[in-house]
């Protein structure tokens, strides 16, 4: 019996079959979740440094812990991304490879995830419209979670500054004047966040608005409804500070709920929107990475008609190997480069359907 069959066939009397997909996805969101609750509640020293007023904040990072296990696990399941995953890890974890190739995967991680070059060669403001959202939504990241969760505190000795002391995990890491630039920088990191999603993610939404292309496939809920996200979290976010430094707190019970169930909704979105590609995007950098040592060994799969390269080896393989997962049959044309298989598709169209014509 092949293997896919095997795999696909009813476990018989005493033999019990791998559980569904669905029920997979859902005990990894929940030991993803628990774990998360057990991290805040150790994290936060038994909640002694918990912050009662930004629960909404934690339980919606609860959510979002559960959603991304349960997609990711549902993602990773399909043939082609799970074959990815393992190629991606192998290749992370060869040692022959780190010999072969030591920077390899800090330049592909600096390249690829932190710069995404590959974006400008598309366009260049779109390269630095996502470079804003990109950059913004990581600082605002990097705040806001260990905050929500009681990780870090500011805590002054006096209870009102200048002095403050930022601790982690009850333990001092350092102690700045909130009136010197720095103590500015800290106590306003988030304002900074926002100033940069605001035009990058107003830019993406003027070209959804302007451009025939984005406009042609764009869906609302999946393509809009992100970046309308960001900018109203990051302008209510900056109305927060503008109506504690001018307007001595007019309006700001209700900014702080507007801004509160603009977070809580963006992140229960996060991994069943367009949002999700964050999380997926590390998985992409394990395949680069596989490519790229096989390019080092000069496996260069020609083209069968041709002659002209095609990929590596190891990734035509691959490919072919996804293809008949799916129980394509037509693996054999990840065999040819583009222009043959477009000249054999031509060519079949002349033999077998134009000669129908009289």
């Amino acid at each position: 019996m092949p293997p896919a069959a095997a795999s696909d066939a009813p476990a018989g009397p005493g033999r019990r079959g791998p559980l569904p997909v669905a029920q997979r996805a859902t005990l990894a969101g929940i030991a993803v979740s628990v774990l998360l609750i057990l991290a805040i509640v150790l994290g936060s020293r038994m909640l002694k440094d918990f912050d009662s007023a930004l629960l909404p904040y934690a339980v919606a990072t609860v959510f979002l812990a559960f959603g991304v296990a349960y997609r990711y696990t549902v993602w990773v399941s399909s043939p082609g991304a799970r074959r990815l995953f393992k190629e991606g890890w192998r290749s992370f974890f060869s040692a022959s490879n780190f010999r072969r190739a030591p920077t390899a995967l800090p330049k592909m991680i600096a390249t690829y995830l932190g710069f995404q070059k590959f974006l400008g060669a598309r366009s260049h403001a779109r390269w630095a419209a996502h470079q804003l959202i990109f950059w913004g939504c990581v600082l605002a990241a990097l705040i806001t979670f260990p905050l929500t969760w009681g990780w870090f505190t500011f805590t002054s000795g006096t209870g009102s500054g200048p002095g403050y002391e930022m601790r982690i995990w009850g333990l001092k890491v350092l102690g700045f004047d909130a009136l010197n630039f720095f103590g500015w920088i800290m106590f306003h990191g988030l304002d900074l966040a926002a100033v940069l999603v605001i035009p990058g993610a107003s830019y993406f939404l003027w070209r959804r608005m302007k451009d025939r292309g984005a406009i042609t496939g764009q869906r609302f809920a999946y393509d809009l409804v992100p970046l309308i996200a960001l900018i109203v979290i990051s302008v209510t976010g900056l109305l927060l500070t503008f109506s504690s430094l001018f307007l001595h707190g007019g309006g700001y019970e209700f900014l702080a709920i507007l801004h509160m169930v603009s977070v809580v909704f963006t992140l229960i979105y996060i991994p069943f929107g367009k949002f999700f590609h964050i999380v997926q995007r590390p998985a992409a950098v394990g395949m680069q990475l596989f490519k790229y040592t096989s390019r080092q060994d000069d496996e260069v799969f020609p083209c069968r008609r041709c002659g002209q390269p095609v990929d590596t080896t190891a990734y035509v393989e691959n490919l072919q190997g996804t293809m008949r997962d799916l129980r394509l049959d037509f693996a054999e044309w990840a065999e040819y480069c583009p222009r043959c298989k477009r000249v054999l598709r031509g060519g079949a169209y002349l033999t077998h359907v134009k000669k129908g014509f009289k």
